[in-house]
């Protein structure tokens, strides 16, 4: 092989060597078109607002690979909704270009419950906005605090913070009214446990201690025999109270004799049931 060139003259050799070169040249020039497929461009379809099996199909017809890139989460959107392509629609590009797609998700991420007790209502639908969750029913109770949140409730249950729950939920919040005109203290002696924690929740009113007397075992069939505030004083006047505050209450399993003044018997020292303790824990 090497006598084939060195038998002929440098020129000789020069020449082929040139022409061989420019021939590779040629070859290289006239095989670009065919593998970067020039002229083979096409325009990239709309996909936004389409479903994610929508877009596999437009793009399959027209010639291009699909990627999904990213996912989002918009409660507004339809599940795997197309939300942002990339090459953008209606742009020229080869029939081989993948198009990268961000869809909305299927399902709502989880998000931590933040502890939202305490703050003002403005405050409280700030903050479940930011984690992405919505203010859903708004109920007051009387209180001290007004316009503060009291409770957070997710399907009617008290939901502790940190717990993880579907982002876009709503958050139901309980809020504090103020205090109210002052009214008679309810007289509770001679209820059950259940009547007398209903009697207290109709006129806002929050139920405190409950004390059972020795021998009780079930609560809410109980006789309430002695209450904190009484209905009247040592002098027999009437005592007041406003919506918010609380009244503790102590139970007996028998039920005490309430006389036409509407107080028990139970309330002397003679026939009360054997306490605990006279003080509310």
């Amino acid at each position: 092989m090497f006598r084939f060139i060195t038998r002929r003259p440098l020129w000789v050799n020069i020449l082929a060597g040139i022409f061989l070169a420019l021939a590779v040249f040629s070859i290289v020039i006239l095989s670009l078109g065919w593998l970067t497929h020039h002229n083979d461009a096409r325009t990239v379809p709309p996909l936004l607002g389409k479903t994610l099996a929508q877009a596999e199909k437009i793009l399959a017809d027209a010639g291009f690979e699909l990627v999904v890139q990213d996912s989002v989460f918009n409660d507004t959107l339809k599940p795997l909704q197309v939300v942002r392509q990339v090459p953008d629609e209606y742009e020229v590009v080869k029939s081989s270009r993948t198009v990268y797609l961000t869809i909305n998700r299927a399902e709502p991420p989880l998000v931590e419950m933040p502890n939202i007790v305490g703050y003002s209502l403005r405050s409280a639908e700030f903050t479940l906005n930011n984690m992405g969750l919505k203010l859903g029913d708004t109920t007051f109770k009387p209180d001290f605090a007004k316009n503060t949140v009291l409770a957070q409730l997710y399907n009617g249950v008290a939901i502790q913070p940190g717990a993880k729950i579907r982002q876009g939920s709503r958050v139901d919040l309980v809020i504090g009214s103020g205090l109210g005109a002052s009214f008679l203290v309810p007289n509770l002696i001679g209820l059950t446990y259940t009547d007398a924690k209903s009697v207290l929740e109709d006129k806002g009113i929050g139920l405190g201690s409950v004390i059972p007397a020795a021998g009780v075992t079930d609560t809410a069939a109980a006789f309430v025999y002695r209450q904190s505030p009484e209905r009247f004083d040592a002098e027999g006047n009437t005592r007041s109270i406003r919506p918010g505050q609380i009244v503790d209450i102590w139970l007996s399993q028998e039920r005490p004799v309430v006389d036409s003044a509407g107080s028990s018997g139970g309330n002397r020292k003679d026939s009360l049931p054997q306490e605990p303790s006279d003080t509310p824990e």
